[in-house]
């Protein structure tokens, strides 16, 4: 987790919500990815799935049954789609998203009876350390766009 943290830390994080993944296999690291959605203007370049393209493609397999995938964000819905597709072993994530997460916050699909694998899911490691990236992030977020939006009301 630490060194998918690092990952979250580079200048390509001005624009993009601070999430990096990383897929191992045998404790090695297959594949780093982190969040280009901005950057890339493409609502699915998210860290994971990026992650998962990068290993599929590294491993030349469209199944990871023996590689786990660590995310400093509980997974989404589009994301947990795209594990379960690529049937990963363990997903790993850092901070809970209480709003779209689909790891077990707002929903539970990777371990939903009717899904088609079931990972090992582990969440909340260095779950501090990942929350106060977001959170230092989107603080500055709304900083700018009150300053932007004061700005524009006192002309």
């Amino acid at each position: 987790m630490r060194k998918t943290l690092e990952l979250c830390r580079g200048p390509e994080f001005s624009a993009d919500v601070p999430v990096a993944a990383l897929v191992t296999q045998d404790d090695e690291i297959v594949a780093a990815a982190s969040n280009l959605r901005e950057k890339n203007c493409d609502p699915s370049a998210h860290a994971e799935i990026l992650a998962l393209q990068a290993a599929s493609k590294k491993l030349n397999t469209t199944k990871l049954h023996n590689c786990a995938l660590i995310s400093t964000l509980e997974p989404c819905i589009m994301c947990t789609g795209a594990i379960l597709n690529v049937q990963i072993g363990t997903v790993v994530f850092g901070a809970f998203n209480e709003k779209f997460g689909a790891a077990g916050s707002k929903w539970d699909l990777l371990r939903d009876p009717l899904a088609p694998h079931h990972p090992e899911v582990i969440g909340g490691i260095l779950e501090e350390e990942c929350s106060f990236l977001l959170k230092e992030f989107f603080d500055k977020l709304r900083l700018k766009s009150e300053t932007t939006t004061g700005a524009l009301s006192s002309k």
